[in-house]
């Protein structure tokens, strides 16, 4: 398990893995951190990775899957979850402006979708519960912005997963899931890791209100199963 950060990846020569971390690299720096006349509001696509770019706190790796199957890239990735919760950021005191971007080169565009989106899906409840997010990018995503439902701003050169910690706008994204016991156990997590210091009330209330209606949907569905 090797991460690099972006100052080490310039150090690298005639390293295997030295083009894609280039090309991540460089695509963070010409997309993820600037503006975008399409995001829908003011500011660069993702507010967090600039600070961490400037502190050396992102963190890559290149993960080679040639011949593996989803469980066994599964295996390969779910480490990396306690790896980011033990490695601290350069900054102590601000310890959400860091990420891991897990790359996958040997993954073809075409499968992108069934590979990257079918590893985030069957992992992302366990970083959820651990108060991380795991996204997913790849040319192909359809993951729309939150201000702009035509903006894709996941779509990378490379097909990648990101590691980095949950914050407060994630509401929105938790409140997704249309199967209720996913929601439930999102929110119950965002509760968990944000209820005692959410500094937004309408954010605290819209996950309370959130959870209590993924949980009659659950009432609901037990109840139909019963009569049935």
């Amino acid at each position: 398990m090797q991460l690099y950060t972006n100052r080490e990846i310039e150090q690298l020569q005639q390293h295997e893995d030295l083009a894609s971390l280039i090309e991540v690299m460089q695509w963070v720096k010409s997309f993820l951190v600037k503006p975008h006349p399409d995001l829908g509001r003011p500011g660069v696509i993702c507010p967090y990775l600039p600070y961490a770019l400037k502190s050396n706190n992102i963190w890559l790796a290149v993960i080679r899957t040639k011949n593996l199957c989803l469980e066994q890239i599964e295996a390969i990735v779910r480490p990396y979850r306690n790896v980011f919760l033990e490695r601290e950021p350069g900054d102590k005191e601000l310890p959400i402006n860091k990420a891991f971007v897990l790359i996958f080169p040997e993954v073809h565009i075409e499968e992108a979708s069934k590979v990257i989106d079918g590893v985030q899906k069957k992992l992302k409840p366990l970083f959820v519960e651990s108060g991380l997010m795991l996204g997913e990018f790849h040319k192909y995503t359809e993951n729309p912005g939150l201000h702009n439902p035509n903006f894709r701003p996941l779509r990378s050169p490379i097909p990648l997963l990101v590691i980095r910690p949950m914050t407060e706008v994630d509401l929105t994204f938790l409140m997704s899931p249309d199967n209720p016991h996913l929601r439930i156990q999102y929110l119950e997590a965002y509760l968990k890791h944000f209820g005692h210091k959410l500094t937004d009330e309408t954010k605290f209330k819209n996950a309370h209100q959130a959870l209590a209606l993924a949980k009659e949907e659950v009432k609901q569905e037990n109840l139909v199963s019963y009569c049935i």
